[in-house]
This record gives C-alpha cells, structure tokens and sequence, in this order.
C-alpha cells in the first residue's frame, strides 16, 4: 500500500472512531431531560456524517470532488462543536468524552481546511 493509501485509511478510521464517540456520548445523555435528547439527535446526525463524508471524500473521482466532500466533513465537524457546546455550556452537561468531542471536532477542522486548501493549490498550479 502506498503512503497516499495508508495516512487515507488511518484518517477514515480516525473519523470512523469520531463518529463511533458520537455515538456513545448520545447514549449516555439523560434520557428524562428533552433538550438534551433533542441536541444529542442533532450531534447524532452531524457527528456521525462527519464520517461518512469523508469515506465519500476519500473515494472523489476528481479533485473537485474531494473538496466538495472535505468542506462538507468541515461543516459538520463545526455543527458537532456547536451541539457539543450547546449541551456543555447551556444543559450542564459535562464528561471526559465530552471533552475528547471538543478537542476533535476542532482538530478534524483544521485537518479538512488544509486539505481543501491543499488541494485547491495543487489543482490552481497544474
């Protein structure tokens, strides 16, 4: 496998685990409390498409394909911190797992930024 290959499938399972979190962050919100389910189903949705995108992303036909999809993992890596914040700062909500979300969302951000950039740049210089 190439070096291309490798850093693509050890990012799709690094999204994959991000998503994965997601999920059991959603699992352990208190179920008697409605706000929080109901902002839980939104980072359910947007936590996980974080995910999927990216395996999208990693399969582009072209580059303008690829960044389409990276901008859309970025979108909703930043939608993910927001619901995370909403249930940190106004539900009262607080955990290690919630804490880890915060840290990759913003990472995962930086991440798909320079790499629409990256691409972007490499496809302006052909």
């Amino acid at each position: 496998m190439e070096r291309g290959e490798d850093r693509k499938n050890i990012f799709r399972q690094r999204t994959k685990k991000y998503a994965s979190e997601v999920i059991r962050f959603y699992c352990e919100l208190p179920k008697n409390r409605m706000e929080c389910q109901v902002l839980g189903k939104q980072l359910l949705k947007a936590g996980t498409s974080v995910a999927a995108n990216y395996r999208e992303a990693s399969r582009a036909r072209s580059d303008a394909e690829f960044v389409a999809k990276a901008e859309l993992c970025t979108q909703e890596a930043d939608e993910s911190m927001l619901w995370l914040e909403l249930l940190r700062d106004d539900c009262r909500i607080s955990s290690p797992r919630l804490d880890w979300l915060l840290d990759e969302s913003n990472q995962l951000i930086s991440i798909f930024v320079s790499m629409s950039k990256n691409v972007k740049k490499k496809t302006h210089e052909k």
